[in-house]
């Protein structure tokens, strides 16, 4: 009867040591180019933590399209990083709209818990929405509701903010209009340039993410995200390319915050008119304008309004109210 009786205790306790681990709640994430990597790479590092509940079940992404100049049709950043850390490529999506009933399905199939968005580039609709357990969460670089729309942080550089940030917020059908989960906000400083600000604010966001995971997925941070304000809300529409060309009737700082604004894509150029004293002849030279400062120590005079000179290497642009442009 002892023997049995431990032989009986000794069976229970192997059988409980050897449990299966509860199963993984599925994630799908879902960006394009690379300033997305960096927050799927820390949700893959996330999701392989010995304490994680979560995983990484699929990835939805733009189509492949051409870079390198026109020659190579690539995949996306992102899915080019998910190939790379092995996802099998049936588990990455690149539909031409998020409606796709063939896309939907196989996303139903998936059983999502949460979708995260990050620099997505396609419009949600609402029965993508209504598939997530606990919906679909958006990392947006701005403090919403600042600046919602598809070029946040070139709209807040050019105009000149002092202060910016990362949000969270689950994702309605209204432009980046859903509840707040959280933020964060940091100072700007003034020579710091559009792809810069967008890689840092998508890493902090990254981290935002991390920490309100825990919350997202046991569903309090539906009760604790804050509503926006619409009444506050500004917007940050998509940027044109036409938009690249400087008007040296404007002060030095707004043009200085143009080209911070717009480096990467798409650039700031200046036309200038080069003299021939001798014989006359003028030439017209296209400029790309890669990095500027606003020369607060010069004063242009009346005499010198139309006339681009040199400083150390450096050419000095006459603009409105006597402001002078340092283009480096």
């Amino acid at each position: 009867m002892i023997l049995r009786r431990f032989i009986c205790y000794n069976a229970s306790s192997t059988v409980s040591s050897i449990a299966p681990s509860p199963k993984k709640k599925p994630l799908i994430f879902l960006g394009s180019p690379q300033v997305s990597v960096s927050v799927l790479e820390a949700l893959f590092n996330a999701s392989n933590a010995p304490n994680s509940s979560f995983e990484v079940a699929g990835i939805v992404t733009q189509p492949p399209s051409r870079r390198d100049r026109g020659k190579k049709v690539l995949p996306s950043p992102v899915a080019q990083y998910a190939l790379d850390k092995g996802l099998p490529s049936d588990l990455i999506f690149s539909p031409e709209k998020a409606g796709d009933e063939a896309f939907l399905s196989a996303l139903r199939e998936l059983q999502p818990e949460l979708c995260i968005t990050a620099a997505y580039g396609n419009i949600l609709p609402t029965k993508f929405l209504k598939i997530p357990v606990h919906g679909t969460v958006n990392i947006h670089p701005s403090l919403l509701p600042l600046y919602r729309g598809a070029a946040p942080v070139q709209r807040a550089l050019q105009d000149g903010v002092p202060e910016t940030g990362v949000s969270l917020a689950f994702t309605v059908r209204k432009l980046d209009a859903g509840p707040v989960i959280a933020s964060k906000r940091f100072q700007v400083d003034d020579l710091i340039k559009a792809p810069e600000l967008l890689s840092f604010l998508f890493s902090e966001g990254s981290n935002l993410l991390i920490r309100e995971l825990p919350s997202i997925f046991d569903g309090s941070a539906k009760s604790k995200a804050a509503p926006q304000d619409d009444s506050k809300a500004t917007l940050a529409p998509k940027i044109a390319p036409d938009e690249a060309w400087l008007s040296f009737d404007q002060e030095a700082f707004v043009l200085h915050n143009k080209v911070r604004a717009f480096a990467g894509w798409p650039g700031t150029r200046a036309k200038v008119v080069v003299l021939d004293e001798k014989s006359g002849q003028q030439n017209v030279l296209e400029l790309k304008i890669m990095s500027t400062r606003v020369c607060k120590d010069l004063e242009i005079q009346d005499s010198e309004q139309d006339y681009v000179t040199f400083k150390k290497g450096s050419l000095i642009f006459p603009c409105r109210g006597g402001t002078a442009l340092e283009v480096k």
